[in-house]
């Protein structure tokens, strides 16, 4: 029984399945990213940064198709799912064109009179786990200045979204992206936590999610000594001033809650 599937928050149906892989399926797209790292991370910027280019350039003519297919999987409505799609791209095309500004040494004065600056290197195959409130936009902002850098990605997605997850791997390869780079994975937690983490060849892992997911990561991240970035759920305070335009506080507050209010 897949853990993975597509079931339609309208209407309730299950429209698509997705076998969960192996624990040999995983150990090996693990493999497969460290494999892909070196001769990815060796490549000049500007190969990288064109493959990021067709990415944004797919991500914004395929918006339809990408917008329909989270309003199938997680219930966005389709004038929400056309502007994740688009901003995806933007985001993409974002880290691509300034990706050299982005990398440059900087160099750091000092009285010592030394050469002193700081660079940005990559590290090696990153963990992602993601949710399913913005299938697209939370893979494009992760992963993405990850590829530039010259990082490869495992990406574990949300259940509730194998169709979307599985169309970003497959417009990043049509994009040019080698093999190995990029390795969607349809894996529970317990592989996660049990053989992706602790891999050697993972340098660091990143999750957006609920603080429980946020907390067992952690946890296995800080046993096995693995870098972690955590940005975890919560409901922020809506404070309201005495001069505050009390029609423009309404408008936020119905819009703040009900925008992306999860019907998945």
């Amino acid at each position: 029984m897949t853990n993975y599937r597509v079931v339609n928050p309208y209407t309730g149906e299950t429209v698509r399945e997705y076998p969960t892989a192996t624990d040999e399926q995983i150990r090996e797209s693990v493999a497969r990213a460290d494999a892909a790292y070196e001769p990815w991370a060796n490549r000049p910027l500007s190969e990288r940064v064109e493959i990021l280019q067709k990415t944004a350039k797919a991500f914004i003519d395929r918006k339809q198709e990408l917008a329909e297919i989270i309003q199938i999987e997680m219930g966005k409505p389709l004038e929400q799912g056309l502007f994740e799609a688009e901003f995806s791209g933007e985001i993409i095309g974002y880290y691509a064109d300034n990706a050299e500004r982005f990398l440059a040494d900087e160099i750091l004065e000092n009285r010592a009179g030394v050469d002193a600056r700081v660079r940005k290197e990559s590290q090696g195959v990153i963990l992602g786990i993601m949710p399913w409130n913005f299938p697209y936009y939370q893979v494009a902002r992760f992963a993405m200045p990850n590829l530039v850098l010259g990082n490869t990605i495992v990406l574990k997605h949300a259940p509730q979204c194998p169709w979307s997850a599985s169309m970003i791997a497959e417009i990043l390869e049509e994009a040019g992206l080698p093999q190995g780079a990029y390795e969607n994975v349809f894996a529970t937690n317990e592989q996660i936590a049990d053989i992706v983490i602790p891999s050697p060849a993972v340098r660091g892992v990143s999750l957006t999610g609920s603080e429980r997911a946020g907390a067992a990561v952690a946890e296995v991240a800080g046993r096995n000594l693995k870098k972690v970035v955590l940005e975890l759920g919560g409901s922020d305070p809506f404070l309201v001033l005495g001069s505050s335009d009390l029609d423009a506080v309404v408008e936020a507050a119905i819009e703040g809650r009900m925008e992306n209010s999860g019907q998945a």
